[in-house]
């Protein structure tokens, strides 16, 4: 029995708790610039969607918005879902819409050293992970070298990321794409002394910036500043 009990705590999830839950909640009031939630998300730099109810079945995405402290969220005024095929949606923040905190947080791109640290943590957790393949195809496109925080925003937008897992040297770290902020850190044991890209890399025609092998000592230094 106490073999059994041994393993049974040795399998439970290495992050377990470390991601913010999403949480559902409504516009309670709003004030300027601001809204004001019923029900605060987790943790603030989280940023969550406002959701218009029209009538019947018929919802809609209608702002972005960032909790600044609890219970009160930034609208987002230049950051409205948008999609080609669909009108421009201009409805107004209003008392009573749904709020989604945590939109798409279960849709997470990790950026990891080797191949050995993202088999350990996407084995760990029940997430949607985002291959790096596509964000590294997505830089080509965009014509960057290194990921950023305003390149992450931008990739996310397109993919439907809500979190980006970074490892750095000291542990990990969720940065929330959207707001630009991290909204949890934990330390992480026997990282690698140094990077071993591009481990993640299947595209033979890609090789610049941190997708080529010659730039995997500079991993964590570049990891540590988004």
């Amino acid at each position: 029995m106490r073999k059994i009990a041994l393993l049974t705590l040795i399998s439970l999830p290495l992050f377990a708790g470390f991601f913010p839950q999403t949480i559902e909640t409504s516009i309670d009031k709003i004030s300027d610039k601001n809204v004001h939630l019923t029900t605060p998300f987790p943790v603030n730099g989280m940023s969550g969607v406002v959701i218009h109810h029209y009538g019947e079945n018929l919802n809609a995405i209608t702002r972005r918005i960032v909790q600044e402290k609890p219970s009160v969220a930034k609208l987002l005024s230049d950051d409205i879902i948008h999609h080609d095929k669909l009108p421009t949606i201009n409805t107004k923040v209003k008392t009573g819409d749904k709020v989604i905190g945590g939109y798409l947080y279960n849709n997470v791109l990790l950026l990891a050293p080797d191949a050995k640290t993202y088999a350990n943590i996407t084995s760990q957790y029940q997430k949607t992970w985002i291959h790096p393949d596509l964000f590294a195809l997505f830089l080509t496109k965009e014509g960057d070298a290194v990921p950023s925080k305003k390149n992450l925003a931008s990739f996310a937008k397109a993919y439907q990321v809500g979190l980006i897992f970074i490892v750095t040297k000291k542990g990990a770290k969720l940065l929330d794409p959207i707001s630009g902020k991290i909204v949890a850190e934990q330390k992480i044991a026997n990282l690698p002394d140094k990077a071993k890209s591009p481990f993640f890399m299947r595209f033979d025609e890609i090789d610049s910036g941190i997708f080529s092998s010659g730039s995997s000592q500079e991993y964590y230094k570049l990891m540590e500043s988004l």
